[in-house]
């Protein structure tokens, strides 16, 4: 696994072959698909999500490749969004009914997730669709892997130790801004931004995770606390999105308002949970963290 950027080693270098692997993953996940096609299109969106990371992390000496490449591969990724969509309604379906405290709400929950499994597998069955969406993103991947291949950076330890400082010091504060936003709302746009500003995090202590194992394993592991409970509360947001706009799908009634009810319960304990570990994660100011960084690097080089 190359997804990790070493002060020992050229930044150009590193930071080409992490993009470069991710790339190649989502390559290898889309062509040979050894867990079915739906699993082969969540974990290239995984790969998509860390290459944007490693962009942005460098973007002050890159903004005109970064501005074009993350639309390139955001585009990419929203290819392939809507099947993978269709399948979170079913799993989220799921994850409600583990949580369901009585047989009525489970039984009503099962119904439901009969529906939204059809309703997938219906989606499915425009197979030319979905195989045109891979090509194409197959392709862009190419496309991709041919732009980074033409990257350079200043290497001298000082200037990436200054780059690193900066990407890390503009990460956390937007993290920063992105939980201070949630505070007092339900909005789930908000809570989804900080949802992608800790997977974001997440990904700068994997690339970085050798400047101090011990804290940044810690870290990590609060940061992808926080991106998993707001990946639940994504998708329950996502249903509920379905329910306002396509009611009639739900069946009975009493379903319906059974589902809406535990809907609002759960996202409720997940956002309530996703916060108190945010408070945790991002308590440490983003100047000093940064520097703390930067020095670790320089150390490191």
């Amino acid at each position: 696994m190359s997804y990790r950027i070493r002060p020992s080693e050229h930044f150009t270098g590193e930071f080409k072959a992490a993009g470069t692997e991710q790339l190649q993953r989502a390559i290898a996940a889309l062509t040979e698909r050894p867990d079915g096609l739906v699993e082969a299109i969540h974990q290239a969106r995984k790969n998509f999500k860390r290459l944007r990371s490693l962009y942005r992390l460098a973007a002050a000496d890159i903004p005109a490749f970064r501005r074009t490449e993350n639309a390139r591969i955001r585009t990419m990724a929203r290819t392939l969004s809507t099947f993978r969509d269709a399948t979170a309604l079913v799993e989220v379906s799921h994850y409600l009914a583990d949580h369901a405290e009585t047989g009525k709400e489970r039984a009503a929950l099962k119904r439901i997730a009969k529906m939204l499994t059809a309703r997938r597998d219906e989606r499915a069955t425009s197979e030319t669709s979905v195989e045109d969406s891979v090509a194409a993103a197959i392709a862009t991947c190419g496309r991709a892997l041919e732009a980074l291949s033409r990257i350079t950076f200043e290497d001298g330890a000082g200037k990436s130790a200054t780059r690193i400082e900066k990407g890390w010091r503009k990460a956390l504060e937007r993290a920063a801004a992105a939980r201070a936003a949630c505070e007092n709302t339900t909005d789930a746009h908000l809570f989804h931004e900080l949802r992608k500003r800790s997977q974001d995090y997440r990904f700068y202590l994997d690339l970085l995770r050798q400047l101090w194992p011990s804290a940044m394993h810690a870290k990590r592991r609060e940061a992808a606390v926080i991106a998993e409970l707001l990946g639940h509360h994504n998708d329950l947001a996502l249903l509920s999105s379905l329910v306002n706009e396509q009611p009639h799908l739900f069946g009975k009634s009493e379903d319906l308002a059974t589902l809406r009810s535990l809907m609002t319960t759960r996202q409720e304990a997940l956002r309530k949970a996703a916060l108190k570990v945010a408070d945790s994660a991002f308590r440490d100011d983003p100047k000093d963290e940064s520097r703390t960084i930067r020095l670790l690097w320089k150390d490191a080089a």
